[in-house]
């Protein structure tokens, strides 16, 4: 690895922490700009400070020069430069071949050895020159100096002068700009790691709960101590999110242990009536049978046979019901006719057991699937049958609001208590012996709940022992609808 790359890792590296990232960027930004007018500051302002006050002390040698110049008597040059000096606040010296005049009232600041106020270099210049000096005296005066020699009158003006209160303002300007670049800097950097801090522990926080979450511990919601909107809003979708995940497994949880019941108890309930026509056609097969006893073999075996129809019969609709609810196919339809049909239908079964079925039923429309709903009275009907000795079942129908009640009440043996919970489950039954003589698949009451909840509405249940059931659902009031014209 080069020392190029060792470098760029280290300023940068591969994978780092955001808040890293975040420092990174701050100093890096600001970091360039904090450098970058810094170094204008002591650069390039500072020498342009210098630059305008040598600019100004040679301005001042010119005029001083041109003065001088025109008084070719040594004594009144004197004068002038007396004069100046006092007017100007300026220390000025004047070197010709023949003199070198000071004034007496100011001491003039002593001159580093390059500037021309040697008479000595007078000898062999024949340009203008000008030369610059910063010098600071015995008692610690700083001075500017500039040295000027007019080879039209082969003088040497020398002025120095101390930095003004300006250049003072704007040197202690120049420090201030510094340090407050620099505490810029620092602050930044602060601000930057705060920041970093503010957006790091929200999705720290966040990342544990995803990391929790693929190891399937779904319990526990995202808090986020941040006003930020969009961690608020991210940390509640999360939690919804999370919320739904686990409420969907939770469901297919209970769909795979009630998947895996429904399988037991298809297999028990396919098993029976497969043995029951096994054994009867063996049976049949036996020699000497005369032809009475081969009927009842075949008739049993038809009937079980006839059972297990039934039972793939009522799978395949619960199937339906659950996965395809476009099965349902509503319109309006008069109810008592409904009844009427069905009560006709299962009558004969009613007179066998000597049993009252009757149909208090008044007209009414509802909007519902008539043959999903006909199958809905068919099995609770027939339930009620089922189970009443002696009595009557009576189908009753009354409207409340916009509802239309629909009850079964029988007068027979009636519920426990502890069965109500479960009777609408799949294969379950109060009493199993007696449903299998009555050839029932266990299904019914399922598939009456099943039909009812994919019309939006419950099936409900009230029973008491030994004094007979009641069963009520309830289904969209319609009114009844105009007769077509005919046409003539």
């Amino acid at each position: 690895m080069s020392v190029a790359s060792s470098i760029r890792d280290a300023l940068l590296p591969r994978r780092a922490s955001t808040q890293t990232w975040m420092v990174l960027t701050f100093a890096l930004f600001v970091g360039t700009a904090v450098v970058g007018t810094g170094l204008y500051v002591v650069l390039v302002l500072r020498g342009e400070m210098r630059t305008a006050m040598q600019e100004t002390l040679r301005n001042q040698a010119d005029r001083i020069a041109v003065q001088v110049e025109q008084e070719p008597n040594p004594v009144r040059r004197g004068r002038i430069v007396d004069n100046l000096t006092e007017l100007r606040d300026l220390h000025i010296a004047l070197v010709t071949p023949d003199t070198t005049y000071r004034p007496s009232s100011r001491a003039v600041p002593s001159v580093p050895a390059d500037t021309l106020v040697d008479v000595s270099a007078l000898e062999g210049m024949t340009d203008e020159t000008v030369r610059f000096a910063r010098h600071t005296s015995d008692d610690g005066t700083q001075f500017f100096l500039a040295a000027l020699y007019r080879p039209s009158s082969n003088l040497i003006v020398q002025v120095g002068q101390p930095p003004p209160p300006l250049y003072r303002l704007a040197q202690r300007s120049q420090v201030v700009l510094v340090l407050g670049l620099i505490l810029a800097l620092v602050l930044a950097l602060i601000g930057s790691f705060i920041a970093a801090y503010q957006v790091t522990t929200p999705l720290t926080r966040i990342s544990k709960t995803a990391r929790r979450v693929a190891e399937g511990e779904l319990t526990g919601k995202i808090r986020v101590e941040s006003r930020a909107a969009e961690f608020q809003d991210l940390a509640e979708s999360l939690n919804r999110a999370s919320d739904t995940f686990r409420e969907k497994i939770e469901e297919l949880e209970r769909m795979t242990r009630l998947q895996s019941e429904f399988i037991g108890n298809v297999s028990h309930e396919v098993r029976n009536p497969i043995f029951s026509i096994s054994g009867y056609l063996e049976a049949l097969g036996t020699p000497g049978l005369d032809d009475e006893q081969r009927k009842m073999y075949a008739e049993k075996a038809l009937t079980n046979l006839n059972r297990l129809q039934n039972l793939f019969n009522d799978l395949i609709d619960i199937a339906r019901l659950e996965y395809r609810e476009d099965l349902i196919n509503r319109s309006a339809f008069d109810l008592k006719n409904l009844v009427d049909e069905v009560t006709e239908m299962l009558r004969p079964k009613a007179e066998e057991k000597a049993l009252d079925l009757e149909a208090d039923v008044p007209r009414f429309f509802v909007r519902a699937d008539r043959s999903r709903i006909r199958q809905v009275l068919t099995n609770l009907i027939e339930n009620g049958i089922a189970y009443t000795n002696s009595g009557s079942v009576r189908c009753r129908v009354q409207r409340r609001l916009d509802k239309i009640r629909v009850e079964i009440v029988d007068t027979g043996q009636g519920i426990d208590e502890d069965h109500l919970d479960r009777i609408f489950e799949r294969f379950y039954r109060v009493d199993p012996d007696r449903s299998r003589e009555s050839g029932g698949t266990g299904l019914g009451l399922s598939i009456v709940k099943q039909i009812l909840q994919a019309h939006g509405e419950d099936i409900h249940v009230e029973s008491t022992k030994g004094r007979g059931t009641r069963f009520w659902f309830e289904l969209p009031y319609e009114s009844e609808p105009e007769p077509e014209a005919v046409e003539a």
